[in-house]
């Protein structure tokens, strides 16, 4: 068995299709590609592949990892070639390398993601990107109501530890948060949060259609 990591782009129309898509997408573009994987054992044997993290629906990511294992070895590059040509407009596969010497997933060492929101301003603000920051981080908590696996309804929640760093620059209209938010099954930061809490502290009406997200990448622990 041989393990790889294949480094990728998610943007335009695609980021409209869901995890789970994406998910058998990939695998029936290894099997298109002549691509032998490793399947589990068991009644309903499934390929052994993973993403880093999954992207929400509607988010653009400029570096995705999907992490496979190939019953026969080959050549990194061999594989970015085969697996190129069955990409649809806006995945488009960066970079191919081995990594049979990682003993966990992807996923388990997920640790931070890097995001660039980008909001639309109507109207000229009447404070500055360095006092947003002052503002928004100075409070004591900042509260959000976060949905939790095992409870209905949505609970209160500080937000505020989950945030490694974040910035903000006016452009051309429109407002551009860049943050570094917790990632993983530890501790998990989705920006939806973050949109909520800024545009309610600058009193923002925008649509949230209006809004853009990109992942930027993703950082892991002991990797």
């Amino acid at each position: 068995m041989h393990k790889y990591i294949v480094v990728f782009s998610k943007t335009g129309t695609v980021c409209y299709i869901s995890h789970l898509d994406l998910m058998r997408f990939f695998k029936r573009a290894f099997k298109k590609a002549d691509v032998r994987l490793v399947y589990s054992q068991g009644f309903n044997p499934h390929p052994k592949m993973g993403f880093g993290q999954p992207l929400s629906l509607g988010y653009s990511g400029l570096n995705e990892m999907i992490e496979f294992e190939t019953e026969e070895d080959y050549e990194p590059d061999l594989l970015l070639r085969l697996m190129r040509q069955q990409m649809p407009d806006g995945l488009e596969l960066k970079s191919c390398r081995r990594a049979d010497d990682m003993k966990k997933t992807l996923a388990s060492m997920t640790d931070s993601a890097q995001y660039i929101i980008t909001i639309p301003l109507r109207e000229a603000l009447e404070i500055s990107a360095d006092e947003m920051k002052r503002t928004y981080m100075c409070r004591e908590t900042i509260t959000a109501l976060k949905k939790q696996k095992k409870k209905k309804e949505p609970v209160s929640v500080d937000i505020k530890p989950m945030i490694r760093d974040i910035s903000f620059t006016v452009e051309q209209e429109a407002l551009f948060i860049t943050a570094d938010l917790d990632s993983g099954s530890t501790s998990n930061l989705s920006p939806e949060l973050v949109i909520k809490t800024v545009t309610e502290e600058l009193g923002l009406d925008v649509e949230r259609g209006e809004i853009e997200v990109v992942r930027t990448l993703i950082n892991f622990h002991n990797m």
